[in-house]
């Protein structure tokens, strides 16, 4: 898996071993599949937020 985001995996979703097709059906609910603790807060703001991401699909 690729993060953008540098930082420690402090938790895991042991559910998707279970239910891998959470990931896809509810992503920003019960699909998430790792807690960071990042080591560096002021990356987040390099990241796209959802709509400039289908954005950039749609423009590829």
């Amino acid at each position: 898996m690729f993060s953008p985001l540098s930082g420690e995996i402090v938790e895991v979703n042991e559910a998707l071993g279970d239910s891998p097709d959470k990931v896809n059906e509810d992503p920003y609910g019960e699909g998430w599949m790792v807690k960071v603790r990042l080591s560096d807060p002021a990356e987040v703001e390099s990241l796209m937020d959802a709509a400039a991401y289908q954005d950039m699909l749609k423009a590829d």
